[in-house]
């Protein structure tokens, strides 16, 4: 099985949660950063994965647009969604339910790998933002390396069930 992991970051941690669920997925893993690889073809890989990090309820726009653009070879594959953020999981897989068509949505593996503020690699406006709405401005993480894991499980599983059909 090949899989495809197509990402969008801003400050790097999304990029961290992309390397823990490349090293817990089997097969043959690629990652896709979208703000700096052109020319992906989504033909050649069997499960697609896509994520990003929500800022004030909005995924980032290359994700977004990613998904648009290949949304008639996505629902071909195999999809796992996970988004990156610091709001509680209610409300990240609300913001997910706004920011992904409802067609890849509706057959996804969907994760939630928690998020951080880290104030040095923000701009004024982010940090004055984040001090507003979070009340802090101490660097925080919430990486839920579990739930990364617990998401590489279950595309695990699925690939497995998929193989083994295909061998009966």
């Amino acid at each position: 099985m090949k899989t495809l992991i197509v990402y969008g970051t801003k400050h790097g941690f999304t990029r961290k949660c992309v390397v823990r669920l490349s090293e817990k997925l089997n097969g043959n893993v690629v990652t896709f950063n979208l703000k700096e690889d052109k020319g992906i073809v989504i033909s050649d890989y069997d499960n697609v994965i896509i994520g990003g990090p929500i800022y004030m309820g909005q995924m980032l726009k290359q994700v977004k647009q990613f998904c648009l653009n290949n949304i008639e070879a996505l629902n071909k594959k195999k999809i796992g969604l996970f988004v990156c953020g610091m709001s509680d999981s209610e409300k990240i897989t609300l913001e997910l339910n706004q920011n992904f068509p409802d067609t890849i949505i509706s057959n996804a593996t969907i994760g939630t790998f928690g998020g951080a503020f880290i104030f040095k690699n923000m701009n004024f406006f982010e940090r004055l933002i984040i001090k507003l709405v979070s009340k802090t401005n101490e660097d925080m993480s919430n990486y839920k390396e579990k739930d990364i894991d617990e998401f590489a499980e279950k595309m695990n599983l699925e690939n497995s069930k998929e193989q083994n059909n295909g061998n009966n």
